[in-house]
């Protein structure tokens, strides 16, 4: 049966139920209106490379571990794909099946893309979404049995900048927060993550995506991440691959350098290869052990 002229909600609806029959429940990241949002038709899809792109509808995927397995830790996902679209398959679901075998609650954030037909001010639109993610999986904890102390964020990419982002910048609320829940996460994984905007290990392309071509000193400062860093950013994980032609691995290595300087707990791996994605051995098969072991260290593992 073709069904005609459902609004975006209705759609959202029934991929809802769907999904819900599947053991993952798909939710809206809001109930009403967007904010910093454009009214526009939902013309996302699915590129040749199957990525999502046009994303303006934002979402949760909840993955839940296997009865008996949860352990109170939950981890809010970010996919990369250059701020342009989103490798959900390989860096969302697959990462959060990953993380349910390990007692994991996974949540795999479907993000709006710095578009301006979709958004007002596309500097700000993917954090908003990401602080509103933290903001419902603390305020839902109870019911996906959570500990708010273990709300986790990982990134890959350029979802590693969002995710670093959600990190250093959590002291400003861009959603609103009448609660006043914090917006912090208690921990990051950030993997081949973009950190930076300046000049010399920038990826270009994230940086024009998010904040344009002709973006001001200031803006390029805001959005380079390890400028950022304080004493309170979380406890983080730096996961990179030294011949990763895409993405620097330079862009770990200031992170990690900063947040020694601030006496933040970090831990770091780089693979001599791998390249961006992991998609080169060692990187490829070993990269989640590491990020398992260090979860298992710190406790948000068993």
């Amino acid at each position: 049966m073709k069904i005609k002229n459902l609004s975006a909600l209705a759609v959202l609806l029934i991929l809802t139920a769907t999904m819900d029959l599947f053991g993952q429940q798909v939710i809206p990241l809001y109930e009403t209106k967007i904010p910093n949002s454009i009214k526009t038709p939902n013309i996302e899809y699915e590129t040749s490379w199957h990525f999502l792109a046009k994303i303006s509808q934002p979402t949760l995927t909840v993955y839940t571990p296997a009865p008996g397995l949860a352990n109170g830790t939950a981890v809010i996902i970010c996919p990369g794909g250059g701020y342009t679209s989103l490798n959900i398959k390989q860096e969302g679901y697959a990462i959060a099946e990953r993380l349910n075998s390990v007692g994991i609650t996974a949540f795999v954030l479907k993000y709006r893309l710095p578009d301006d037909s979709i958004v007002i001010d596309k500097s700000i639109g993917p954090l908003q979404d990401a602080q509103r993610a933290i903001m419902i999986v603390k305020m839902r904890a109870k019911e996906w049995n959570i500990d708010t102390t273990k709300v986790g964020i990982m990134g890959f990419s350029a979802g590693g900048h969002l995710a670093s982002s959600a990190g250093t910048h959590f002291a400003q609320s861009f959603i609103d927060n009448p609660s006043n829940i914090s917006l912090r996460p208690n921990f990051m994984i950030l993997v081949y993550p973009v950190i930076s905007f300046t000049d010399s290990i920038a990826h270009k392309d994230s940086r024009t995506a998010l904040i344009g071509k002709n973006a001001a000193a200031e803006q390029i400062v805001l959005f380079s991440n390890e400028l950022q860093v304080n004493s309170n950013t979380p406890p983080t994980f730096l996961i990179h691959a030294g011949d990763d032609g895409l993405v620097t691995v330079k862009n770990s290595i200031v992170f990690y350098l900063a947040l020694q300087k601030n006496k933040v707990p970090a831990g770091m791996h780089i693979f001599p290869k791998g390249q961006h994605g992991f998609f080169m051995e060692p990187a490829h098969s070993n990269w989640f052990e590491y990020c398992s072991k260090w979860l298992r260290e710190n406790g948000w593992s068993k």
